[in-house]
């Protein structure tokens, strides 16, 4: 396979997960805004800071506009992880890989390209027509998953497009969970209930699952090991590192590259250092150094995968 195509392949997939998990972000925080009862606290600050490519003074003065904030995520040409730049990338990397991908995936980034272009949608955003139209969204992006699980052949091609889409759920995961947890200081000790954790996991698909899983009140470590260490929630750290692991094999099979040695080594010591942490040892003094730790050393590997195989210099 053509690096070429390989390298749209990955980043196909890559920024469409990404978009995912940023309307699945915007969906929750605009639902639970409403609910000022238990949500006094809540802000676009958290969400604005992993997904908007903004000064502090700005997402300061968004946080509490949902009208700018959805702007700003959704629709922004000058934020670079908005919406509609995502698309517009993932577009353009499907759209040259037409014969790599399944016409039925194409049609998908296609039509959510054009929706995110349409002229009168800045206008629904303003009424009260956002939440729809953000929900709407989410379903195509939902679409767009099932779209490619039951389309795709499962060649090499499968195997970079996974790379990209669990290489950038791992990082959002770890940007979301760090965000939480920095509003306790990442004091563990400082037990929270479980509504400080709600809009975490409902952002990241997991409050339900949390709720039939965990039963102890330890509500701050429940939801650390969710979000890190739980092998069966599909949006933990561990899962995805452990799903980037199946298809770094697959693709290391076909790809003798000079690097392959060392993208083991790299991938093997992240991997080590979450399925091996004693999580007894996380506290107020190293978890956001871990959570730190994880992002460099999960950027250092997606460095290497990228000048590996994508011919980056």
């Amino acid at each position: 396979m053509l690096s070429r195509i390989a390298d749209s392949l990955f980043w196909t997939n890559r920024y469409m997960e990404r978009a995912d998990g940023m309307l699945r972000c915007t969906m929750t925080n605009y639902i639970l805004m409403f609910d000022k009862g238990v949500s006094n606290n809540l802000s676009w600050q958290h969400i604005l800071e992993v997904f908007a490519d903004a000064e502090a003074e700005e997402i300061d003065a968004l946080k509490y506009n949902t009208e700018a904030a959805l702007y700003k995520l959704l629709l922004d040409s000058t934020n670079t992880n908005s919406l509609k730049n995502i698309l517009g990338k993932a577009r353009e990397n499907a759209r040259g890989i037409q014969d790599n991908i399944t016409k039925e995936v194409w049609e998908q980034v296609n039509g959510m390209y054009h929706s995110i272009n349409a002229p009168l949608l800045i206008d629904k955003l303003r009424g009260y027509d956002a939440l729809e139209t953000v929900n709407t969204f989410c379903s195509e992006s939902i679409m767009y998953n099932g779209v490619t699980d039951t389309t795709m052949p499962r060649g090499l091609g499968w195997s970079f497009m996974n790379l990209g889409r669990y290489i950038e759920r791992c990082f959002i995961t770890i940007e979301v969970a760090e965000k939480f947890f920095s509003l306790i200081d990442f004091d563990l000790s400082n037990e929270k209930d479980i509504l400080q954790w709600r809009p975490m996991l409902l952002a990241l698909s997991g409050y339900e699952l949390h709720l039939k899983t965990y039963r102890s009140t330890s509500h701050n470590e429940n939801a650390l090991h969710q979000v890190v260490f739980n092998k069966d929630f599909t949006r933990s750290v561990l899962y995805s590192l452990n799903r980037i692991s199946k298809y770094l094999v697959d693709v290391l099979q076909e790809n003798n590259t000079e690097h392959k040695e060392a993208i083991i080594k790299r991938f093997g010591r992240l991997l080590s250092k979450v399925e091996y942490m004693d999580f007894d040892t996380l506290n107020k003094d190293n978890l956001q150094d871990f959570f730190t730790e994880l992002k460099t050393s999960l950027g250092d590997f997606s460095n290497l995968i990228g000048l590996s195989f994508f011919s980056y210099s």
